[in-house]
Formats: structure tokens, C-alpha cells, sequence
């Protein structure tokens, strides 16, 4: 968990940095190439660094170990800064479209300099790699809070397209420089869906949802991987951060005593936690063989 929490800041400290380093040549950029798109697409960039501060700082948090106060542990705490994250986006989009939309009639003054266009090509290639980054090492060491920051980076590659189209037509057709405001009203939609995504899987965390079936299934084939085990049922399933908890019941012979039973229940965890769908801690309730039958008819 520990060198988790450390790739998880190493990937959002060097995000950072960058965020700071792109937005701060957009806005003079936009400045000197007297785009409005530009100026305001580099102050876009800076909500990442809202998220990035928040990953860093709320890895400090989920990362300390389960105490008297919050046994579970502190994993929960990811999920929340993820829906926080999904918050961030949500607003950023919506603000970037009711702009559009207000502004959607109205005409520039003057043409844009080609160091804005450059500025927003340097955007798309950048945010897009710090994208892809991102996300590989989010999935690699399963970090719901790193992937979703890193749709922040994609969702700010995106808005940068429209951006570069806007700048570029603006330069060769003055006239048609309503189409930026067209592009951002999409990009604003495509914001929207991300984040709601990002919001909707963070409450589900929270409001303890299960497990798919087929991990359920899986988790139980796992269990009968145990020669001791009969049936297994009742399984019950939540997730901590982007880690499941599990406990289910197990059905062994009625005849086994308190000591073989508990041996059969620590192998079980084990043979769940070593080869389960990212499970982190297995509770198993040994059931005789008899008191089994009445159970098994109420499923």
C-alpha cells in the first residue's frame, strides 16, 4: 500500500508541475497572440491543479493504517477526493459551456497570432500524454482517485481541440470565429459525461454497492478451490477505495473439529485474498453441514 501511495504522488507531483508549467505559456500565448480561446483554455488547465493538490494531499490520508476510530481503515477517503475530482470537472464544464453559449453571437475584434495556435497544439500533445500516463500507472496499481484525475488531463487535451480549430480558422476566416464557441459548447458535454461517470462509481463506493456477479462467481469458485468445502453462499461484498471486502459462508462437514474448521477458514482467505479480484481483507463463517440445509432453501 505504502509504495501505492507513493506512485500515486510521484505521477500527480509531476502533473502538477506541468499543469502549472502549460498553463502559464497558454495565458501568454494567448496573451501575446491576442487569443481570448487560448487565454482561457490556460486558465482552464489550472482547475488540474486543484485536483492534483488534492490527490497529493489526500493520499497522506487513505494511506494510514486502520485505527480505533476507523477499523476499515482510511481507504475511503480516495473515493471521496474521486467524487471531489468528478465535482471539479463537472463545474468546469459547465462553466466552459454557458461562456459558449453566452458569447456564441459575438464577434473578435482582431484575428489571433500563430504563437496561440502553437500554444494549443503544445496543449493537445502534452495534457494527451500526461493523459496516457496517468491512466496506465491508475490501473496498473488499480487507483480509482490517479484515473480519475487523469480524465481531468484527457478532458483538457479534448478542450484544447476546439481551441486549435477556433484559433486556426480564426486566422485564415475571421469571420468564422462563432465555430469556437460551437466547439467549446461540445467539448462542454463531453466534460459533463466524464464527471458524472467519475461522481456516480465515487457514491456507489460509498453507499457500499457489491460487486459485479461474475466477481461474486468468481470469489466463490475460489472458495470451493478448497476440497474441505462443500457450498458456499450468502457471500456479501463491498468496496473500500478501489479494494473489495469480502465474507462469505462456507459449508464443511459437521463431524470436523473447532481447529480444522478455523484451518480451513484461514485457507480460504488466503486462497481469495492471493488470488481474488483486488480483495484486501476475507471474513468466512464455517457452517456444519447440517444447519447448512435450511440456508441453502431461503436463496
Amino acid at each position: 500500500m505504502l509504495d501505492k501511495d507513493k506512485k500515486i504522488r510521484k505521477v500527480t507531483l509531476i502533473g502538477f508541475l506541468i499543469n502549472i508549467l502549460l498553463s502559464a505559456a497558454k495565458i501568454i500565448a494567448g496573451t501575446y497572440g491576442k487569443s481570448q480561446a487560448v487565454v482561457a483554455d490556460g486558465i482552464h488547465s489550472l482547475s488540474d491543479t486543484t485536483t492534483d493538490v488534492a490527490v497529493i494531499i489526500g493520499s497522506y490520508f487513505w494511506s494510514k493504517p486502520p485505527d480505533s476510530n476507523h477499523p476499515y481503515g482510511h481507504q475511503r477517503i480516495e473515493t471521496i477526493v474521486s467524487i471531489f475530482i468528478g465535482l471539479v470537472l463537472l463545474a468546469a464544464g459547465a462553466g466552459i459551456g454557458l461562456e459558449a453559449i453566452i458569447n456564441l453571437h459575438k464577434q473578435s475584434s482582431c484575428p489571433p497570432g500563430w504563437v496561440a495556435l502553437a500554444a494549443s497544439i503544445a496543449s493537445i500533445i502534452c495534457k494527451e500524454s500526461l493523459y496516457q500516463w496517468t491512466m496506465i500507472t491508475g490501473k496498473k496499481i488499480k487507483s480509482i482517485s490517479l484515473t480519475a484525475n487523469a480524465w481531468h488531463h484527457r478532458l483538457d487535451a479534448i478542450s484544447s481541440i476546439p481551441v486549435f480549430f477556433a484559433v486556426g480558422i480564426s486566422i485564415l476566416w475571421p469571420e468564422w470565429n462563432f465555430i469556437d464557441r460551437v466547439g467549446a459548447i461540445f467539448v462542454s458535454f463531453l466534460i459533463g459525461y466524464a464527471s458524472l461517470s467519475i461522481i456516480i462509481t465515487g457514491l456507489k463506493e460509498l453507499i457500499d454497492v457489491g460487486a459485479p456477479l461474475e466477481l461474486c462467481e468468481k470469489i466463490k469458485i475460489i472458495a470451493l478451490t478448497n476440497k474441505a468445502v462443500q457450498q458456499v453462499h450468502a457471500i456479501r461484498t463491498r468496496y473500500v477505495g478501489s479494494s473489495l471486502q469480502v465474507d462469505l459462508h462456507a459449508v464443511v462437514d459437521g463431524s470436523m473439529t473447532v481447529y480444522e474448521g478455523h484451518q480451513v477458514a484461514e485457507d480460504i482467505e488466503k486462497r481469495i485474498l492471493d488470488n481474488g479480484p483486488d480483495v484486501v481483507d476475507v471474513v468466512v463463517h464455517i457452517e456444519p453441514e447440517d444447519s447448512a440445509i435450511p440456508e441453502k432453501k431461503t436463496q
